[in-house]
């Protein structure tokens, strides 16, 4: 196994952590191996990166000697290259890993919630669709969460991605009850009567200011929540 000369501690992205993590359970693993246990583990809970990141990370691994790599023989048809962690790159990712400070908040990008926050564009039921829809793709997740977890079960070293995979089913289930109650506030809404929205030109109410009292108010220049 061949790798550059262990250098000090840089900065990494998150993305380039993901890669040496996987390359921290036992055995060694090529670029395509690696980009399937993404699949199957990191996507649910934190994303999958394609394989061209996968790859341009492990070069980056191995140009700071916190990964390394071996070359198959000409016993195998087509000729790979296994990767695997050095010790300075264990260290590091132990470094990485106990600090605390730099997980950060979670971040949240629903691409489902951003059309409902645009749904004055759009028909009620054609809402409710994408609810459903959304729904749909989440059991199916929430199944290869499950299919996952029992595929990990059993095996020492995977206790800890195991306890994340059972989080994300955690998480899938709450999804779920979400956009049950999504569905409930757009029923509602449209049992209210679903509202008309005025023109952008039109921001003067009944009265010719903002409304006037028992009529609904009308957005005006200001944002719709405090901020």
């Amino acid at each position: 196994m061949t790798s550059s000369q262990p250098s000090k501690k840089q900065d990494l992205p998150p993305t380039a952590w993901a890669v040496l993590g996987l390359l921290s359970f036992p055995g060694e693993r090529t670029g395509y191996e690696l980009k399937k246990w993404a699949d199957s583990s990191l996507r649910f809970f934190y994303w999958s990166p394609a394989i061209s990141q996968i790859y341009a990370e492990l070069r980056r691994l191995e140009e700071r000697g916190y990964a390394a790599s071996t070359r198959s023989g000409p016993e195998e048809t087509r000729t790979k290259r296994r990767y695997g962690i050095t010790e300075a790159g264990r260290a590091a990712l132990a470094d990485w890993a106990r600090d605390t400070a730099e997980a950060g908040p979670p971040v949240l990008k629903h691409g489902l919630l951003l059309r409902i926050w645009l749904g004055h564009l759009a028909e009620p039921e054609r809402l409710r669709t994408m609810v459903t829809d959304h729904m749909e793709r989440t059991r199916g997740e929430l199944a290869a969460v499950r299919e996952a977890m029992a595929h990990a079960a059993g095996v020492p070293e995977w206790s800890f991605p195991t306890l994340a995979l059972r989080w994300s089913e955690r998480q899938h289930l709450a999804e779920l009850e979400l956009a049950e109650a999504l569905l409930a506030d757009l029923a509602e809404l449209v049992t209210a009567g679903f509202p008309d929205i005025p023109s952008p030109s039109d921001t003067s109410g009944p009265s010719g200011a903002g409304g006037s009292a028992g009529v609904p108010r009308q957005a005006t220049g200001d944002a719709p929540t405090p901020g």
